[in-house]
């Protein structure tokens, strides 16, 4: 996820946000049918550039944790710092030892802690640890609850000016062989928006992988350093993405959004297909109405086309009764 530190001096007018004294804050809410003499696990969302985006709750939840785990302690004790918390447990949690961390965590839970979990930027178990600790405190019948945050998939969406009724993540690809030609090949069909994410020494080279698997008319949004000083979207074709990255190498996490396949259309079905359904219906006994709509919604044709066959002449059917 888009590394969390950005120097940007909050907008005019705009107040510094208020933050509760470390571990003063209000309990976390848990799941309500969770015993009350068990503690535990909140996945924070945190800034994914903007440290103005660290919420009210989220600080909360941090300032109330008995422990947090997190990916880069360095990082996070600075973030809490600059929510003013202070003598937070800090404990390490990466992809290298989540396994290993699973149990440890549910019986520090079972045992009445809270436990906080927060990744470098953005939410845990997005591209981030966390997934195995939820399945394995949960597997426990212990309580999780999440305190939402930045999301950069979102943010990159929105900005992209890409459909965002109907959407999908991809995350990171894979960096050769025959599971990235799979999953470029599984884009490449994928009718929903994709969105991806891409450190950015290879983002050239995923930019002409997609154009090639995907034709290089499709559009793409290429974000980087989002809510951050240097924020920038860009978009077109993914021939035109080729050639702008080509230019200069890009700094910066990098989110890419890519535009659904095109449907394959309906093929219409001929006279004698639509006969046929009529004819079935017809000769079963129903009515000329009901037979004509029946057959229209299943075909996928218009009405008109369908009750003009039906009443041409030769077709097998009792008289018309509409």
């Amino acid at each position: 996820m888009p590394e969390a530190r950005d120097d940007r001096p909050a907008p005019p007018g705009q107040a510094a946000a208020q933050v509760p004294p470390a571990r003063s804050a209000a309990p976390v809410h848990t799941d309500p049918g969770a015993s009350r003499e068990h503690g535990s696990v909140v996945l924070v969302g945190t800034p994914i550039g903007n440290l103005g985006d660290l919420s009210p709750r989220a600080v909360a939840a941090l300032g109330s944790a008995d422990i947090v785990y997190c990916e880069d302690t360095r990082r996070t004790r600075a973030l809490l710092a600059h929510a003013g918390i202070s003598g937070a447990r800090l404990r390490s949690l990466h992809q290298h030892n989540e396994h290993a961390s699973v149990a440890r965590i549910v019986e520090e839970v079972g045992s009445g802690l809270q436990v906080a979990v927060v990744s470098d930027a953005g939410m845990p178990g997005i591209s981030d640890p966390g997934r195995r600790v939820v399945a394995g405190v949960r597997a426990a019948g212990l309580a999780v609850s999440a305190v939402p945050g930045p999301s950069a998939v979102v943010a990159a969406l929105v900005v992209s000016g890409m459909v965002t009724d109907r959407f999908c993540f991809e995350g990171f690809l894979p960096r050769s062989g025959a599971a990235r030609r799979a999953r470029m090949e599984s884009v490449a069909a994928e009718e929903r928006t994709a969105v991806l994410f891409e450190a950015p020494g290879r983002v050239s080279a995923t930019l002409a992988d997609l154009a090639a698997a995907c034709g290089p008319e499709r559009r793409v949004a290429v974000a980087r350093e989002l809510t951050k000083l240097h924020e920038e979207v860009w978009d077109g074709t993914l021939a035109q993405a080729v050639e702008w990255v080509g230019t200069a190498p890009l700094r910066g996490e990098v989110v890419l959004v890519l535009e659904g396949a095109p449907g394959t259309p309906r093929a219409e079905p001929d006279d004698a297909v639509v006969e046929a359904a009529l004819s079935r219906r017809l000769e079963a006994g129903e009515r000329t109405r009901g037979a004509v709509d029946a057959v229209a919604a299943e075909l996928g044709v218009t009405r008109r086309r369908v009750y003009q066959l039906a009443v041409a002449p030769g077709m097998r059917r009792s008289p018309p009764r509409l």
